[in-house]
Formats: structure tokens, C-alpha cells, sequence
């Protein structure tokens, strides 16, 4: 089996509910963070690790989703005319080629697990990318690809991580590793939101992973898991008990739950401070605000 990623599943069914009312009519991965969505950021994070084929799970509502990435030819035409050059590269760096996507609906919420063994006919005998684009990771390369050349050179089914506090391993999938001194870690068990004091380690799965099509597999033989739903953690575990190898990858970067309120405005924050033409602005703002709270206080 080849070790060349050229496959990626976007899983994108999910309703968005603590983002209601804004998600009754646009869906979550288009918010944008700044002047970008986020699966925006999903799609540059899979391009530079070489990613060709995208593969989108998605539910009903997300026909806006599918609209972004197809060609706006009033829009290009209307920036072409008004000498609008920059933005119009801009623009044309969200379109895709024709079957460079494929889309593939998750008709009922069976859990994530469910949602990337929807795609399992696209994938096919090859290995695949998975990428959650709630978890937007900023980092100098990007986190995908700082994976896919780590898996080049060891195989096995590998997913991201990092620490967390120990009083939220029960949102996450949590790793037992035989060592946490390097950025690669041998994986002796997962465990799916453990109940509390019960995690193995603060050790949690994050939303990148490049996966062998034996995990696809597996969802033949597991039974529903956390929250009643079909495990994707549930599903690489089963890799360890067949005797293949599983590891955790520390990524070098800084990750933002966008799934979360709190995590999408600091996110916004963080990607606003990092542009030179909103830097100085957004720091005097937010300077002044605390000023002004503190004398309040």
C-alpha cells in the first residue's frame, strides 16, 4: 500500500446548533474568521500536504458549502472590469476544478465515526486525510503536512494531539502513549471521552488524521459507542487490537476550537492580529476596551 496522502474527507454534516441563529441559513464552515471561512482554511491546510481529492460529507442545508467553491463568473467579470487584480486572485483561489470534489451525504447523524465510513467507496485500497475544520490550527506549516511527511517516513494510522487541562479530557478522545518525549508517540490505547478522573492522560485527539483504508474496515465490526454513535476513536483503536501500529503526533502549533463560541472569537482575534493591515488598529481597540474596564472596575 502506497504512502502518498492524496485523499482528504471533510466531515461537514453537522447542523451547527451553538451557533443558532446565525447557522438556521449559513452553514458553520462558512463563518468566517476574518474575510475567510473556515473550511477555507480546512482547503489551504490540505493543499499544502499535497491533498488532490476532496471528499465532503455532508447533510441537507449545505448547498451553500457546495456553491463557494464553484466559479462566480458575474463576480470575476464584474472585478476584472473594475481593475480589481488583487481581489481577483483572491477570488479565484476558492474554486476548485471540476471533480476535484466529490460530495457525499450523511442522511441521519450517526456520529463521526458514521460520517467518514460514508466515503469509504471513494478511498477505496488508498490511505486518507481526515480534517475536522471546526480545529483551526495556526502554525508556520501547516499541521497536515508537518503529519504527512512524518507518516511517509513510518506508516501506521496516525492522529494529531495535544494537552489539554485534565478537567476537560472528558470532551475529547484521549491517548495512553508509551512515551510523550518526542513529536511522533506510540499509541497503547484510546479511549473516547472518558468519564472524569478516568483518562489515562490529558493526551487528546485533535481534528487531523491520516488513517489506512483498514480503518474503513473496521467499521464493519464496531458497535456504537460515546453518545450512541459510531466512534471514529472507536474505529482506530481496533487498529492496536489487530496488532497495527497507531501514533499520536504533537504537532508544532496552536490549535482554536471554532466550534465553540469562545474558541471562534479568539480565533478571530488571533488571525485579525496577525494581519499587518488590521494589526494596529485591532490592538488599539482592544487596548482601550480594557482600559476602560478596568476603570469601570
Amino acid at each position: 500500500m502506497s504512502r502518498k496522502v492524496t485523499k482528504a474527507i471533510f466531515p461537514v454534516a453537522g447542523l451547527g446548533t451553538r451557533f443558532l441563529p446565525a447557522t438556521k441559513s449559513v452553514p458553520k464552515e462558512i463563518m468566517t474568521l476574518v474575510d475567510r471561512p473556515l473550511i477555507q482554511y480546512a482547503i489551504d491546510e490540505a493543499r499544502a500536504a499535497g491533498i488532490e481529492d476532496f471528499i465532503f460529507v455532508t447533510s441537507r442545508g449545505k448547498t451553500a458549502l457546495e456553491d463557494y467553491f464553484d466559479l462566480a463568473p458575474d463576480l470575476e467579470a464584474a472585478l476584472e472590469a473594475s481593475g480589481k487584480k488583487e481581489l481577483l486572485d483572491i477570488l479565484r483561489t476558492t474554486n476548485m476544478d471540476s471533480g476535484a470534489i466529490a460530495y457525499i451525504r450523511q442522511h441521519k447523524p450517526l456520529g463521526l465515526g458514521h460520517a467518514v465510513y460514508c466515503a469509504a467507496k471513494l478511498i477505496g485500497n488508498e490511505p486518507f486525510a481526515v480534517i475536522l475544520p471546526d480545529d483551526v490550527i495556526a502554525a508556520e506549516k501547516p499541521c497536515l503536512q508537518q503529519m504527512v511527511e512524518a507518516y511517509e517516513e513510518i506508516g501506521g494510522a496516525m492522529v494529531a494531539a495535544m494537552e489539554v487541562a485534565p478537567d476537560k479530557t472528558s470532551s475529547y478522545g484521549i491517548l495512553d502513549v508509551a512515551d510523550t518525549s518526542g513529536n511522533v508517540m506510540s499509541i497503547n490505547k484510546m479511549v473516547e471521552k472518558p468519564a472524569p478522573g478516568t483518562a489515562p492522560s490529558n493526551l487528546a485527539v485533535i481534528g487531523r488524521y491520516i488513517l489506512t483504508p483498514h480503518v474503513m474496515n473496521n467499521f464493519k465490526h464496531i458497535t456504537k459507542g460515546a453518545g450512541g454513535e459510531l466512534q471514529l476513536t472507536d474505529a482506530i483503536a481496533s487498529e492496536l487490537s489487530q496488532g497495527r501500529d497507531v501514533f499520536g503526533f504533537r504537532f508544532d502549533g496552536q490549535r482554536f476550537d471554532c466550534g465553540s463560541k469562545a474558541g471562534f472569537l479568539q480565533a478571530t482575534v488571533a488571525f485579525a492580529m496577525a494581519r499587518d493591515e488590521l494589526r494596529d488598529d485591532l490592538q488599539q481597540y482592544l487596548t482601550e476596551m480594557m482600559s476602560a474596564k478596568k476603570a469601570a472596575e
